[in-house]
């Protein structure tokens, strides 16, 4: 199972922390938005190839 974390803001080390428990044994992958100019394309690419994606805040 592929697991996506989109990350809105600077990941604190609460969420660090979380996203290293729900990604134990699983693929992950990661996009940040909190850049300049996010490649939505990659985004949506990204979430479809996903079998789960989380969003922190």
């Amino acid at each position: 199972m592929k697991i996506l974390h989109v990350y809105r803001s600077a990941p604190s080390e609460t969420t660090k922390k979380l996203v290293e428990i729900v990604s134990e044994g699983r693929e992950s992958d990661s996009f940040d938005l909190n850049v300049d100019s996010p490649d939505y394309d990659a985004l949506v690419d990204k979430v479809m190839a996903a079998d789960q994606t989380i969003c922190w805040w």
